[in-house]
């Protein structure tokens, strides 16, 4: 999968989950201060990356990515394996 691709579904599922207009969603949109997420729709965001992307990721390492763009290299190392 390319990154745009990646990116693309990342901004869909992301606007998907917490509820906002994917307008508002950039790669360099930080989920919690810019897109104002809480810690659980933090874990919320986790578990439908995973769906959307048939993956299963280190649940403590995504908790630390911040950005679209974040998640968006987090889930391609994933991809890649």
């Amino acid at each position: 999968m390319k990154r745009d691709e990646i990116i693309k579904k990342v901004t869909q599922v992301t606007a998907s989950v917490l509820n906002v207009d994917p307008d508002q969603v950039k790669p360099e949109s930080n989920f919690v201060f810019d897109l104002g997420a809480e810690s659980v729709q933090s874990i919320h965001l986790v578990s439908a990356f995973e769906e959307a992307f048939n993956i299963e990721m280190d649940s403590d390492a995504a908790m630390e990515v911040q950005t679209v763009n974040g998640a968006a290299d987090f889930i391609a190392k994933y991809l890649s394996k």
